[in-house]
């Protein structure tokens, strides 16, 4: 589409009652972020109350009409998708605007090919628009959905805005403090008073504090004073319950003595039985738990609705009969969505006739979807499962993949961050955890390199390994589904975004990407990731030198725009107190050469070590380094390897990046021409 274009939606698919929307941009360095916000307008153009605004600090929509699912990583960076249950949209809303902004002086500028695209329930692409000329703006409205005689349109709108996010609500009658460090300092001072900071607003102002969170607020001074606070979550009068932390003292008399669970695992001896168990286990977890049931669907097109599930269901299918692990319906307004699922556990992997049979069923049948669930992690151009598609029908079926780490990541979420309805879902969801993360499930997520790991390390060893080998190939697939899952378990444990960053030249796709990180393991016998959690001072790295059987975990620390050196260097080995003392420290330096270096053991009592001899050249930051053996197993269990990985990402950040302050980044000299 262009700018200013619009069409309806009903003359591109049928299956448009839920669409999903995507919003993207891709970063030349990784790191250029944005969030999405949604605002419903009436006739007027306002939004009915605050409540109608939806962004990262309320994402759903209490019947269903709005979800916003977070960000997917793409091939050069990120997309964020927004679930749109259209047949759930209140009478009284005649638009749906849908837009992003950037933080501080961050501007759209600085990213490349920012972008829409529109899916209809089955998954389908039916539209797409990119932006141009935004250089100078922090915020964007992308398009909007709007009703006309009863049908929905999508406009392209591509308009900026340059006050940022709150400049774009309060212009839709958003009740928003413009001035957020005053609003920031009124509740400094009323937590210091002894007043709940998390108390429900007043009637005047409902939403007031939670959109003033959506505006940065200034930064502390450079000091060893209090650190600033994390943003809140919207202030509402019902409070959610989550889990504490703390595990509360048992009342057992010694170690022996096990807790009665809801899901016992001690029965599981059969893969087929733990098939059964688990599928049966998370179906019902769902259907009982909204918060948690709609999460797993709604990218799948799902509609907000009520939910049953089913396992154990027999549906005819030429001369025999297929027995799906189970069903999955949901009822809006009179209408059904069915979904089709199959299970495996245990790093089964799924079967391509299996899956093609149900997608035939459901054709047949008019179901929506197909949903496979197993230990394995799809990536993004490389289907888990190959199924052929029938033009000729005109019902079409969608495939989704979930993987269990994904499964484990939305409990976890919901239990010790975000909260969900009642102390009962609680419970409930954190049993499916416990489940889920014993030994007996089956259900702990991808635990083996493939057939092609020893053969490439041994490749790599004698030197025999050359490029275009296909093994290399899928050693590199391998690499990229673990560390998805390394982020699903750091993001679920810190209840922040963490995703994989994918630097790649421009115009390069999933496959040549694939294709040229091979090509780099065959000649260095590195496979290297980055991952950008929020709230980090930088992108956390990691390196697996096959070579010298060695992870390296490491993250690069901007240098302070105001200070000197000395300062800088002292303050950051007194932060790094509690931090590992084979930690490395490298200056980086505007040089050829490297600056200098050391452990922070050597460096504690002369932290002018890190300084250069000359003390001219200019420093622009350090580069922290861990370095650990790793596993040699494949590992069919959580072990060798995948452990290793997993292990050395998680303890660098506990024990280091939370030391560590973000930097103030350096402005850059604005664009000439």
């Amino acid at each position: 589409m262009i700018k200013g274009s619009n069409v309806a939606l009903a003359t591109l698919s049928e299956n448009v009652g839920s669409v999903i929307v995507s919003l993207g941009w891709g970063s030349p360095t990784g790191e250029g972020d944005a969030d999405v916000s949604v605002l419903l307008l009436d006739a007027n153009g306002k939004v009915r109350t605050d409540a109608d605004f939806y962004f990262y600090n309320n994402p759903v929509a209490a019947d269903g009409s709005v979800q916003l699912l977070g960000k997917t990583p793409t091939a050069d960076g990120n997309e964020d998708r927004i679930s749109f249950d259209l047949t759930a949209v209140p009478d009284g809303v005649d638009r749906i605007v849908i837009a992003a902004s950037r933080y501080g002086e961050a501007r759209f500028g600085e990213l490349e090919e920012v972008r829409l695209s529109l899916v209809d329930g089955a998954g389908e692409a039916l539209l797409r628009f990119l932006i141009e000329d935004v250089d100078a703006v922090s915020a964007i409205i992308f398009g909007e959905l709007y009703r006309r005689a009863g049908e929905w349109k999508f406009r392209a709108v591509g308009q900026g805005y340059d006050a940022g996010l709150a400049g774009l609500a309060m212009d839709f009658g958003v009740d928003i403090d413009d001035d957020a460090a005053a609003v920031e300092a009124a509740d400094e001072a009323a937590t210091d008073d002894g007043t709940d900071a998390t108390a429900p607003p007043t009637a005047d102002a409902p939403n007031r504090a939670a959109l003033a969170d959506a505006v940065p607020p200034p930064r502390q001074p450079d000091g060893d004073g209090p650190t600033a606070k994390p943003n809140r979550r919207p202030r509402t009068a019902k409070k959610k319950v989550t889990l504490p932390k703390v595990v509360k003292k048992t009342l057992a008399e010694n170690e022996a003595w096990r807790e009665a669970r809801l899901f016992p695992l001690s029965a599981l001896k059969s893969d087929r039985d733990r098939e059964m168990r688990a599928t049966s286990v998370l179906l019902s977890v769902m259907a009982q738990v909204p918060e948690f049931g709609r999460r797993l669907t709604a990218g799948f097109g799902a509609p907000a609705g009520r939910m049953e599930t089913f396992t154990e269901v027999t549906l005819p299918h030429g001369d025999a009969p297929r027995r799906p692990d189970g069903v999955i319906r949901v009822e809006r307004a009179g209408k059904l969505w069915t979904a089709l699922v199959e299970t495996k556990t245990n790093g089964n992997a799924l079967k391509a006739d299996q899956v093609q049979a149900y997608m035939d069923i459901a054709a047949r049948r008019g179901y929506e979807a197909v949903i496979t669930l197993s230990n394995d992690v799809a990536l993004e151009g490389s289907p888990l499962v190959d199924v052929k598609i029938d033009g000729r029908r005109k019902h079409k079926v969608a495939l989704w993949h979930l993987s269990w780490a994904e499964v484990a990541y939305q409990a976890h979420m919901l239990i010790r961050h975000e909260g969900v309805g009642n102390a009962a879902h609680a419970w409930l969801l954190q049993e499916l955890l416990h489940y889920l993360q014993h030994e007996n499930s089956g259900c702990h997520g991808f635990q083996n390199m493939g057939p092609a790991w020893v053969p490439v390390r041994n490749g790599i060893d004698d030197e025999t390994l050359c490029q275009g080998d296909p093994r290399a190939r899928e050693v590199v697939e391998s690499w990229e589904r673990l560390i998805r899952q390394v982020c699903l378990g750091l993001g679920g444990e810190l209840g922040q975004k963490v995703l994989p960053v994918q630097r790649s030249k421009r115009g390069m796709g999933p496959e040549a990407r694939r294709s040229h990180l091979a090509d780099v393991l065959c000649i260095d016998g590195k496979l290297q990731a980055e991952l950008r959690i929020e709230g980090a001072p930088g992108v956390l790295a990691v390196s697996a030198d096959l070579r010298t059987g060695k992870l390296r975990t490491s993250i690069e620390v901007a240098a302070p725009e105001q200070g000197y050196p000395l300062s800088w260097a002292k303050r950051l080995v007194r932060r790094l107190a509690d931090a590992p003392a084979d930690l490395h420290i490298e200056t980086l330096v505007e040089a050829e050469t490297g600056g200098p270096r050391g452990t922070l053991e050597r460096l504690r009592p002369e932290p002018a070590d890190l300084l250069p001899k000359d003390g001219a050249t200019r420093i622009t930051g350090f580069r922290l380094s861990l370095l650990k053996s790793m596993g040699n197993s494949r590992g069919n269990a959580e072990s060798g390897f995948i452990r290793s990985v997993d292990d050395a990402v998680h303890r660098f950040y506990g024990a280091v990046v939370v030391h560590v302050d973000r930097a103030t980044p350096r402005r850059t000299a604005p664009k000439e021409g």
